[in-house]
């Protein structure tokens, strides 16, 4: 745990303290952030409080007496819950404004980990309990300058993996066939062959399966590939180190030499919705703005709303992507949650809008890199359908 790091972190937001809890292993974060061991037996419930400044506080358990002690702070133990609550009424008094991880209306439940009996416990001591999502992003969602260094490894090996899945199709398609699932496998062993990590199987979906967003090709009825046929691919994979960074892309194709009116359609609104994304995020950093997640979204959503397909779009924007492929960061998202957590810079996130129609869809996926002043498209954008 860097505790300098954290006691700054909080007066940056102004912040009185926060308040770290767990239960069972209800709260991996706070794991995490502290850098207590995940193989513990928690059995009883234990608090951790770090102030703003001073000397933190810790209150455990006796049967547990030992779980916080790699920590620096005061401890305080107790046995019975009137004892628990006399306690913890003692640690958090002295601050007003205190984060935890909760979200109000369980809108980011990616945070929203510490159970409401807890949080109504805390503010019946009269503490203003707020939302810990923004500290939780750059204690879990900033990248370090290896970190970043791998999502540009990973991208060099995954875009080229993918322009070679495009033609390995072709050359299957004009020799006898291939299916979604014998794709899946070949990018999945390529990927290996890269030392690359993943945490699923890549998409591979032809025609009306590329209209669901996660469909999962499997060896039992998947599709054959024909000509005609309408490709998408989503593939992400990170290098072998623990903590490297993933590269998560999706590219869309089409077996033949004319995709048709439709295809192109549909496919240009989708490329086109992906740079307003794109752009929205550039320009806000490159002026110095604040920008939260949801923002990016509505402006991505309204462009493909705008052209009478806003009901075909059912998922979010993006997604933060770190040391997981679905980082804690802010997400993109102001459809199935209001992410007004701040895009923070050394972050990376996916933009990946798209059309699901029920004989096809589209969807085009870019990540993003932040960085003081800054903010790029990190591997290649696809422009025009591929021809396969």
């Amino acid at each position: 745990m860097n505790l300098d790091r954290i006691q700054s972190a909080l007066r940056d937001r102004k912040f009185d303290a926060w308040l770290f809890y767990d239960h069972h292993h209800r709260d991996p974060i706070a794991y995490r952030v502290l850098g207590l061991r995940s193989d513990l037996m928690v059995t009883r419930r234990w608090f951790y409080l770090v102030p703003a400044q001073g000397e933190p506080q810790k209150l455990v358990h006796r049967v547990e007496a030992g779980h916080l002690d790699s920590l620096p702070g005061n401890k305080r133990s107790y046995s019975s819950w009137q004892e628990l609550q006399k306690q913890l009424q003692e640690i958090v008094v002295p601050y007003r404004n205190m984060a935890m991880q909760y979200s109000p209306q369980n809108q980011i439940p990616y945070v929203g980990l510490v159970d409401a009996g807890t949080v109504e416990l805390v503010r019946g001591f009269g503490v203003n309990v707020v939302s810990s999502g923004d500290l939780v992003s750059q204690f879990e969602a900033v990248l370090n300058d290896e970190q970043i260094a791998s999502h540009y490894a990973a991208r060099d090996k995954i875009d080229a993996i993918t322009a070679e899945a495009f033609k390995e199709i072709g050359r299957r398609v004009r020799n006898g066939g291939a299916t979604e699932f014998d794709i899946s496998q070949w990018i999945l062993e390529a990927l290996r062959r890269e030392n690359l990590l993943t945490e699923d199987a890549p998409i591979v979906a032809v025609n009306a399966h590329s209209g669901d967003p996660h469909y999962e090709p499997h060896a039992d009825g998947s599709e054959k590939m024909r000509e005609g046929d309408f490709v998408l691919l989503d593939i992400w994979g990170k290098t072998k180190d623990p903590s490297a960074c993933f590269y998560d892309i999706t590219w869309t194709g089409f077996i033949g030499k004319d995709p048709g009116d439709r295809h192109r359609e549909i496919f240009n609104i989708v490329r086109d919705a992906r740079k307003v994304g794109c752009e929205t995020v550039k320009q806000a950093f490159a002026a110095g703005r604040r920008i939260a997640g949801w923002e990016v979204d509505k402006a991505t959503r309204n462009f493909i709303h705008e052209k009478g397909y806003g009901n075909y779009f059912i998922h979010r924007t993006g997604h933060n992507i770190s040391a997981s492929l679905h980082g804690n960061g802010a997400n993109i998202d102001n459809l199935e949650t209001k992410d007004e957590r701040e895009i923070l810079p050394n972050t990376c996130f996916s933009i990946e809008p798209g059309i699901y129609l029920p004989e096809f869809g589209v969807r085009s996926e870019v990540n993003v890199m932040t960085r003081p002043g800054k903010a790029e498209v990190t591997g290649r954008e696809q422009s025009e359908l591929v021809l396969i």
